[in-house]
């Protein structure tokens, strides 16, 4: 037997396999419990609008907050790993290793419960703003990598090119450095944002009132209330309805900036 002729009946063969499972599956569930545990429309519909107006609100609130602090805090982390000061890089690489190395969830809780018993600090937006607090260091530490690697990427000729037209180290740095190297990141950064999104439905646990609810603790509720999965499926739903499209977004980045390189 030929090998394309073996190579189509085994790719034949493995589509008819999945087939088979697919249809088994299907044949198999009981999709009356299905729709009744998890697509109830009369569940559904009590949701709206409290899961868009404050679940999904605060969710995109939350991680544009972090996001923006990571950011902030990252670019700080990563100008001072790179710096020709030994002590602003022992101290950036220990920030950096240290929120790396702890889980965001850990993180959250020492912000917002021992922080404020130990050193009687009260971080404004009670219990909530110490948890966006601690997952804004856990991002920037991450994000302090990115950038980093994204002004390392820049070729040097670029800045010896500034320094030659008289502009100072630090000019050179926010006028030609950063600007380039955040053109290649935002890829990575996309990604970032992505992973934020969904990170802050650890701030559970550091408690929400009514109007402070992310889309998981919205969702949580409404399985406790109704005894019933609809409101998480709801919740999973507009995760969904953010996510696939900067998954995508990044994918386009990443396609264009390989063409422009």
């Amino acid at each position: 037997m030929r090998r394309t002729t073996r190579r189509r009946l085994t790719r034949g063969a493995m589509y008819v396999v999945f087939l088979a499972v697919v249809v088994a599956v299907v044949l198999a569930t009981d999709w009356a419990r299905v729709q009744n545990q998890f697509l109830r429309v009369d569940i559904a519909r009590e949701q709206f609008p409290q899961i868009i107006t404050i679940a999904l609100k605060n969710t995109i609130v939350f991680t544009v907050v972090s996001f923006v602090g990571g950011v902030v805090l990252g670019v700080v982390m990563a100008l001072m790993k790179l710096s020709s000061v030994p002590p602003y890089r022992w101290f950036a690489t220990a920030y950096i290793e240290l929120f790396r190395g702890l889980p965001a969830l850990l993180t959250i809780f020492a912000m917002a419960y021992v922080i404020p018993i130990a050193l009687g600090v009260q971080v404004p937006g009670g219990q909530v703003g110490a948890g966006l607090v601690g997952l804004i260091l856990v991002a920037s530490a991450y994000m302090a990598e990115v950038i980093r690697a994204g002004i390392e990427a820049v070729p040097k000729g670029q800045a010896e090119a500034a320094r030659s037209l008289g502009m100072s180290p630090a000019r050179t740095m926010l006028s030609v450095i950063l600007p380039q190297g955040f053109r290649i990141i935002i890829p990575p950064m996309t990604n970032e944002f992505v992973l934020l999104l969904k990170d802050t439905s650890l701030l559970f646990i550091a408690g929400s009132t009514v109007f402070t609810k992310e889309l998981t603790t919205f969702a949580r509720d409404g399985l406790s209330v109704n005894s019933n999965g609809t409101t998480l499926v709801m919740a999973a739903m507009l995760y969904l309805l953010i996510t696939i499209p900067l998954t995508r977004l990044v994918a386009v980045l990443e396609r264009k900036l390989a063409k422009t390189r």
